[in-house]
């Protein structure tokens, strides 16, 4: 552990990427170590509200982000965050292989979906299978898609693709929803969709695509039914994985990371951005101006422990005998 970086992020999607760079390009020493690249934004099919970008890939834009990082020779490290610790001013990240010494950390993992678990989901996820409406919704107008779940976002998902899909089917294990009765009231009178109560999907089929599910009573499994259709929307809720966090930064009620304006934890020199943080809206873009928000809040604090600070001019600090330079981290 005697090379310590200025900065490691956890995670590798939209903000995780988006730190790197904005580190890089203040010369900090920069690792991200993260299980996978990409996140829940590589499984989407299309993206289509990226600024200046019409249509394009999940994968593609998160290759593109990984390609910039490459360009500016940050460290990956395809490893599962275990721990981290203090040491002194520093901190210690364990991985379930190694450790490694920073000055900082930016927590950017994202949110994990929770998954329905039956045969089908995981080959056609991306291809049919989807965790977000406002993501992917526009690539299914006219055709007939389902939504599962009973919550706000499940309603609010089918009343959005009721606009785009030709058939909706709200499916709900129960026939009782935990959504805002106003919610609940307005999907029950739109023509387009059809609230299936009672219903469990127990397959997704498909060769390259979604075609259809299979539909059982959670009550009866002996009885079940195969509806042809385009796409799943699974809005089962997401999950914050962030128990191993407890007691190293403030989680709220959810197990998101409570972080201030400024992406700064409840920890000095741990800072939190995107999904994983107990910001409302979970969108690529908003996650990337988060990261960079934190990169920057991360040199800002790594320059002061060196006896500077940082100015809002892009990257110029004061140092402690007055005098105006470059800082330089390394």
């Amino acid at each position: 552990m005697e090379n310590i970086y200025d900065v490691i992020i956890v995670g590798a999607g939209p903000a995780g990427l988006t730190s790197a760079v904005y580190s890089a390009r203040r010369q900090m020493k920069t690792l991200v170590i993260a299980k996978s690249l990409g996140g829940q934004a590589a499984l989407a099919n299309e993206v289509e509200n990226w600024p200046g970008i019409e249509n394009i890939s999940g994968f593609e834009l998160m290759n593109n982000f990984k390609a910039q990082a490459d360009k500016l020779k940050i460290e990956f490290n395809f490893n599962e965050v275990l721990n981290i610790s203090k040491s002194g001013d520093d901190f210690v990240v364990k991985t379930n292989k190694d450790e490694f010494k920073t000055k900082s950390v930016i927590l950017s993992f994202g949110l994990t979906p929770r998954d329905l678990g039956v045969p089908g989901e995981e080959k056609l996820k991306g291809r049919g299978v989807t965790y977000c409406a406002i993501c992917d919704g526009p690539l299914y107008k006219g055709k007939t898609v389902a939504v599962v779940g009973g919550g706000n976002s499940a309603l609010e998902s089918a009343e959005y693709m009721s606009k785009l899909a030709k058939q909706v089917y709200l499916l709900s294990n129960s026939d009782k929803f935990g959504a805002d009765p106003i919610l609940i009231e307005g999907v029950q009178k739109i023509e387009n969709i059809e609230v299936m109560c009672f219903s469990q999907i127990k397959e997704i089929k498909g060769e390259n695509k979604v075609e259809s599910i299979v539909v059982a009573d959670p009550r009866d499994e002996s009885k079940n039914k195969e509806i042809k259709l385009d796409g799943v929307f699974v809005e089962a809720g997401h999950q914050a994985k962030t128990g191993w966090l407890k007691g190293t930064v403030d989680l709220n009620d959810k197990g998101e990371i409570v972080t201030n304006r400024d992406c700064e934890t409840s920890s000095p020199g741990i800072f939190a951005a995107g999904d994983c943080t107990d910001t409302i809206y979970k969108q690529i873009v908003i996650a990337s101006g988060e990261g960079a928000k934190a990169a920057l809040q991360a040199y800002k604090y790594v320059v002061a422990k060196a006896g500077g600070y940082m100015k809002p001019d892009w990257g110029k600090c004061k140092t402690v005998n007055g005098g105006e330079e470059k800082m330089k981290l390394q």
